[in-house]
């Protein structure tokens, strides 16, 4: 018998459109799937196509105009702390060192100075920035930057990490070590991690499961179950195979 997983947050029949100057533009199409517990789940699809608003809406920043989210079984009406985010574009102040960003959330949580900095010091030395707790963003290289929002994310000890196209703005070899490093930091830390990207590849290096989305207006195409060995060979004639199997019904532009 299948082992049955802990659901964490459901999806059901989840739509976003917007007000344009010619009328109204659908953007998610009645979008609905399960997430479960401790999963790393990958959202794959086209560039544009809503994976960005939908997790917009899973992380409570902008409203779906029809449809619901269960977290827990108990319907999400707003932004929630059980529910963390690194964005596609780092959002870190400039103005705050490193260690200044990592605790930013617990500070305005209330936490106490030296609880936080305790915290904040932990996440820090996980992504592997020990020593750089003085430096600025602009002192730091992309990839550091990208550890300084996980540390970030992490630090405020969600159920949940949503990751947004992470790694979009990375070179090729920049890009394959920040994905190890999360899978690293994934397995030892045992969050649940919805991430969202249009790389094939890097979907099926990561993923658990892929939730395939179409072009806009997004709606679910198809799921995969990934069932290879982590960390993962990409050359493996099975990873291939599956890699090739998505590509093939994609809507990206390859």
């Amino acid at each position: 018998m299948a082992e049955e997983r802990e659901i964490v947050l459901r999806l059901e029949h989840i739509c976003q459109s917007y007000v344009i100057e010619k009328g109204v533009q659908q953007i998610v199409d009645d979008i609905s799937f399960d997430v479960y517990k401790n999963e790393f789940l990958v959202i794959l699809g086209p560039g544009h196509c809503g994976k960005s608003v939908l997790l917009n809406i899973i992380s409570g920043l902008e409203q779906a105009v029809s449809g619901q989210i269960l977290l827990e079984g108990v319907a999400l009406k707003k932004a929630d702390r059980r529910i963390s985010m690194v964005f596609q574009r780092l959002a870190l102040l400039p103005w705050k060192t490193v260690m200044g960003n990592v605790e930013f959330g617990l500070q305005m949580a209330g936490m106490p100075k030296e609880k936080r900095r305790t915290i904040a010091q932990r996440y820090i030395d996980l992504v592997g920035l020990h020593g750089f707790e003085k430096s600025y963003p602009s002192q730091l290289s992309g990839g550091m930057k990208q550890r300084v929002g996980i540390a970030r994310a992490y630090a405020v000890n969600p159920e949940i990490l949503l990751m947004d196209e992470p790694f979009g703005q990375l070179d090729a070899q920049t890009r394959y070590a920040m994905q190890e490093e999360v899978l690293r930091i994934w397995q030892q830390e045992k969050k649940t991690v919805i991430f969202v990207t249009s790389n094939i590849e890097e979907a099926v290096y990561l993923g658990d499961r892929i939730i395939l989305l179409s072009n806009c207006p997004a709606h679910v195409k198809t799921e995969y179950e990934i069932r290879l060995a982590k960390p993962r060979n990409t050359m493996d004639p099975e990873f291939l195979r599956i890699r090739e199997e998505i590509s093939d019904h994609t809507d990206l532009a390859l």
